[in-house]
């Protein structure tokens, strides 16, 4: 659907802006009229990651006036197959400003504004109150929800992006105008379910493809040029390199945007997307061990089985000497179940401890009372064992 214009314009374009923005200005669906509202935008990019990275380059390269960078983490080199924003130098540093400076070099005339925290239900209306458009690039659910519904409950339009291996998702959410992420996804996936980048990979290129579409719905919906995705959810698979596109309805039972809302204030988002299961905690309490330990054990020769149950391609990277790899998904289907021994203690791990406590679960209810986990998983254990090795 064609919406009109989110910002007014501004009142001019210096000559240098004239000279920067003259590709855009003999466009005739942008024109002036078009730039002036660009530089008298103001937006917010959640995230200086894989999605925040190529967004904040082009919204800054597009003559975009304000732009907010919501983040605090640190650049990591783990970051840089796909984070283009920041560079080797920058590890280490934090990852705003790290961004500032990435931005400031493509456009010095864009003004940038840090806001170097944790995105939370207690900060979140007073940061997105002061922008006009989000962009939303993080990379898990329960900051996803927490983005929706304040972007609700303050009448915000936010693009949305979505990255995972070889596919990627794309969509505007505004619900004046159409649906919200919930209406879409009403409910988070069981905890465990949908592993993460960090977990299941992606690749570094996929982060360019849907955030230059972020970048552009953006640039449509601040302009009011063309038929942004309002309505619409576009999936990428670059594997096959095809685009297609599935139609969203407004849920008039939406518990956000619905015609009799349930959730008219934040709520408790973690709790609400479960960072792993109430089953997996349970089985966690009292039967979590430290990479200490573990080495302890091994060092003392302890009869215990070491189960690694991350994914073949992770074991290759980096594994706890002595470990047996059995894919988590083995023990969901309960095939791994009948080749456990039943003389030794076994001992679980995965990358940081997540889905290992999703295994203990099944194990406890399979009769392994005596089964453990190793809290921080292989992560813990290089930074504590064998700082030589590799993490990823």
């Amino acid at each position: 659907m064609s919406l009109p214009p989110l910002v007014e314009p501004a009142a001019e374009l210096t000559v240098d802006e004239v000279r920067r923005y003259s590709r855009h200005l003999i466009i005739p669906d942008v024109g002036m009229d078009g730039q002036k509202r660009l530089k008298n935008a103001k937006v917010l990019c959640v995230g200086a990651g894989g999605l925040g990275s190529p967004a904040l380059m082009y919204l800054a390269a597009a003559g975009v006036g304000t732009l907010g960078i919501v983040e605090f983490d640190e650049v990591d080199e783990s970051n840089l197959q796909r984070q283009i924003i920041h560079s080797q130098a920058d590890i280490g540093r934090s990852k705003a400003a790290s961004a500032k400076d990435s931005v400031l070099g493509i456009n010095p005339y864009v003004n940038v504004i840090l806001h170097e925290e944790r995105l939370e239900a207690e900060n979140v209306m007073d940061i997105f109150s002061q922008y006009d458009l989000i962009v939303d690039g993080t990379d898990n659910f329960a900051t996803r929800y927490l983005v929706n519904d304040a972007c609700v409950l303050l009448n915000k339009p936010y693009v949305w992006g979505s990255i995972y291996r070889f596919d990627g998702q794309a969509s505007v959410f505004w619900s004046e105008h159409g649906p919200c992420y919930r209406c879409l996804y009403p409910e988070p996936p069981p905890p465990g379910m949908v592993p993460s980048c960090a977990e299941g990979g992606v690749l570094g290129v996929l982060c360019a493809s849907i955030g230059s579409i972020q970048v552009t719905e953006a640039i449509k919906v601040l302009a009011g040029v063309g038929d942004p995705l309002v309505g619409r959810l576009m999936i990428y698979d670059a594997l096959e390199m095809q685009y297609r596109q599935v139609k969203v309805r407004k849920d008039p039972n939406c518990a956000v945007c619905g015609e009799n809302p349930t959730v008219t204030e934040l709520i408790d988002y973690e709790a609400f997307c479960g960072v792993v299961s109430d089953e997996a905690q349970e089985a966690a309490a009292g039967a979590t061990i430290t990479p200490k330990q573990l080495k302890e054990w091994i060092d003392d020769g302890e009869s215990i089985e070491i189960i690694d149950v991350r994914e073949p391609n992770e074991y290759e990277i980096v594994s706890i000497p002595g470990a047996k790899l059995i894919p988590k998904n083995e023990f969901l289907m309960g095939t791994a179940l009948s080749g456990l021994p039943q003389d030794k203690k076994i001992v679980l791990h995965c990358k940081t401890g997540v889905r290992s406590a999703e295994v203990l679960a099944v194990l406890k209810s399979a009769g392994f009372a005596d089964a453990v986990h190793v809290g921080g998983g292989v992560i813990g254990w290089v930074n504590q064992i064998e700082p030589d090795k590799p993490v990823y």
